[in-house]
């Protein structure tokens, strides 16, 4: 039968059946440590409250991506929404499935004791000390991770995932293939998140620093690193393979591109504030840790500050309070407390939330004015800066009341804060090259941005067949009757550019 099929088919057969095959034999590979939770609940009477309050923080996490959408689809062009806000919905499907099946793995399975025993570690030897690479166990959750605890682990850790993966979408609006975007998803589940996460949350090496002396090893609480600072940089990455969108830049100068609807952007803003909470007060992963009112409070803190300083900062300069960059202020003041959250006072929260707000707004200015790229949301500046400044906060802010982790300022040393900065250093080497081959080995085989034609068209006719906002007409949205070239001439019309292709 399969003689009679073209090649093309049998080759799509044969990867079902191949496929078919693994997960048979991966159910049928099942030693169960825990499946119904008997077994934990005799062992833990406080893993009823614990297990409630992880997994309830989790649906706050999935939430976020709620935020996510609304805040990227309000900073972009209206015939771009329904583009936006599918790939914010659709990168949680793809995320999640490439984390379920080879992502945890990769960041969990070499987690030894904790989780029923995830303790299949690949290492290597340096100095006589082991250092771990990444996790061998845990595949698509089979075997003996088919536990209670290891469940929640993974849907707490996957809503974290779903995160870093929204981050670089907003970055690469407007122009982002749609077959590349799913390839994309599932790789930055399944690897690029996974990786680093496995250094830095999963017994890795970064985890490991400690034992030469680094402070108490790199710690990031939440995520200020392991998510938003690696959903950053690859969010660059990807951004500066596309190229700007078409008319961005205009002898060298950057053309503004307002977003369709401010007001989407606040909402969505609103939402994250919320899921925030689990997102940070939720990594202690127990209702029994009372930190986890300290976490709480510094988050709301910091996402205050940065709110007040990033306003402030805009009236400085332009006049005005700047509504996008007040909304990215928050968000830059609650992802810097991401990782110092559970180990800083409520002043130190304000300070390093403060710093945030000014921080954003400068990367902001200086990605698009001095690097020339092109980021319609500043995903970059508001995860990729502050996520590393967060990094980098807990080495100076840490006063060692909880975790043993103290930076300078509380008389610490350089020990954590040099832990941190090695965090950092790979997250901006490692991660970020890891992110641009991946993004690269997309664009030379399938292509990573869509045509000139679909672009100025907006992606959402050409790509889903639908407006957003079917019931206006084009020129209400916002879309210019003519592009200029880089040259700045207007002489190409959007009816010629798209009937030329260019």
């Amino acid at each position: 039968m399969l003689s009679v099929l073209p090649k093309r088919k049998i080759s799509k057969v044969l990867i079902f059946v191949i496929l078919g095959i693994l997960l048979l034999a991966l159910s049928s590979f099942v030693f169960a440590n825990d499946p119904n939770g008997a077994a934990t609940l005799k062992k833990d009477a406080n893993a009823p409250v614990n297990y409630t309050w992880t997994l309830i923080c989790g649906f706050l996490v999935v939430f976020m991506m709620t935020g996510f959408a609304m805040v990227e689809t309000g900073f972009t062009r209206a015939t771009h929404a329904n583009n936006t806000m599918l790939m914010n919905l659709m990168v949680w499907a793809f995320g999640t499935l490439g984390f379920f099946f080879v992502g945890f793995a990769i960041m969990f399975g070499g987690v030894g004791g904790a989780y029923a025993d995830l303790s299949k570690l690949l290492t290597i030897h340096i100095g006589g000390k082991a250092w771990g690479l990444l996790g061998g166990t845990g595949f698509a959750l089979a075997g003996h991770t088919y536990d209670v605890g290891i469940f929640m682990l993974f849907l707490f850790q996957a809503a974290f995932m779903d995160t870093a993966c929204t981050i670089p979408t907003g970055a690469m609006a407007e122009r982002f293939k749609w077959t590349a975007f799913i390839v994309y998803g599932f790789l930055m589940g399944g690897v690029i998140y996974p990786v680093f996460g496995n250094w830095a949350w999963g017994g890795g090496w970064l985890s490991q620093l400690g034992q030469i002396g680094l402070g108490a090893g790199y710690k990031d609480f939440a995520g200020s690193g392991v998510v938003h600072a690696v959903g950053g940089v690859t969010a660059l990455a990807g951004a500066i393979i596309l190229g700007p969108r078409i008319g961005k830049f205009i002898k060298g100068k950057p053309v503004a591109m307002p977003g369709h609807d401010l007001g989407l952007g606040v909402i969505g803003t609103c939402i994250l504030i919320f899921g925030w909470f689990g997102f940070n007060a939720g990594s202690t992963m127990a209702a029994t840790d009372l930190r986890l009112a300290v976490v709480a409070t510094n988050t709301m803190l910091a996402g205050c500050a940065g709110g007040l300083t990033a306003m402030l900062y805009m009236m400085k300069t332009t006049g005005k309070p700047d509504t996008s960059m007040s909304c990215n202020g928050v968000l830059a003041g609650l992802v810097a407390i991401t990782a110092p959250c559970a180990y800083v006072s409520g002043l130190s929260a304000v300070i390093i939330g403060g710093i945030a707000g000014i921080l954003v707004c400068i990367a902001v200015w200086l990605f698009e004015n001095v690097a020339k790229i092109d980021d319609p949301v500043g995903a970059c500046s508001v995860h990729g800066v502050n996520g590393l400044w967060g990094v980098l906060s807990v080495g100076l802010f840490a006063d060692g009341t909880y975790g043993d982790v103290k930076g300078i300022i509380f008389g610490g040393g350089w020990g954590q804060l040099g832990a941190q900065a090695v965090g950092a250093l790979t997250i901006c080497v490692v991660i970020f090259l890891l992110a641009f081959i991946i993004f690269k080995i997309i664009d030379k085989t399938i292509g990573l941005r869509v045509s000139a034609k679909e672009e100025l068209m907006g992606l959402d006719m050409p790509v889903h067949g639908a407006l957003c906002y079917p019931e206006f007409a084009l020129s209400s949205l916002g879309v210019p009757q003519s592009y200029p070239d880089e040259d700045g001439n207007k002489s190409a019309t959007v009816s010629k550019s798209i009937s030329k292709g260019v």
